[in-house]
């Protein structure tokens, strides 16, 4: 399906250019830092919404093609990601280090979002099909945290905000939503919780 290939890295990777295209010409408001660390969140947070989405959307809609999507999606979400803290260490902490490590420890919305991209990092990293591969049956073990992943970044949108908590309790209620559709395999993880396929 290039098409839809295509259409996906369209939608995914031109907002992300034409964002910075807009910091680069100064057109992103008073503040572009925030503009920039908030574009970048919401992306990787719609982007793993969207991957935990398209597997029910296959299995209803008995539209199996869709499933050979999830992973470009979920690297999506990982450079999407990948801004948003890059764009923090570099414009708010300003390459300080020490800060950097202070403001993980300090702030506990910051600590849910590092651990969320830590998690998604490896996930990234083992999308390689041959590490896949190597790994097995753990691999599978391993990507069942996108599950979890997805529930810290909600956490860690919950706690970021300033003002107004609807948007953040939509996006719980959209995972929960999510997390409905994969009751009988969540309810066989009871003794073995890292277990199971998507």
């Amino acid at each position: 399906m290039l098409w839809l290939k295509a259409l996906i890295h369209s939608l995914a990777a031109l907002p992300l250019v034409n964002l910075y295209y807009q910091a680069y010409r100064d057109a992103l408001g008073a503040d572009p830092v925030e503009a920039v660390i908030h574009f970048t969140g919401m992306g990787a947070l719609n982007l793993l919404m969207l991957s935990l989405l398209i597997r029910p959307l296959a299995k209803q809609s008995k539209m199996h093609f869709l499933l050979q999507c999830r992973r470009m999606i979920g690297l999506y979400a990982f450079a999407y990601g990948l801004c948003h803290v890059a764009n923090f260490l570099l414009f708010e902490v300003q390459l300080n280090m020490p800060l950097f490590l202070q403001e993980i420890v300090k702030r506990p919305y910051i600590t849910v979002g590092m651990t969320a991209f830590v998690l998604l990092s490896a996930l990234a990293v083992t999308s390689v099909n041959w590490l896949r591969r190597k790994m097995g049956t753990h691999w599978q073990r391993l990507h069942n945290f996108s599950y979890l992943i997805a529930l810290l970044v909600v956490v860690h949108f919950y706690w970021s905000v300033k003002s107004g908590i609807t948007e953040p309790l939509l996006y719980l209620f959209v995972y929960v939503l999510l997390m409905l559709f994969r009751a009988q395999k969540l309810r066989r993880w009871r003794h073995r919780p890292l277990g199971g396929d998507d």
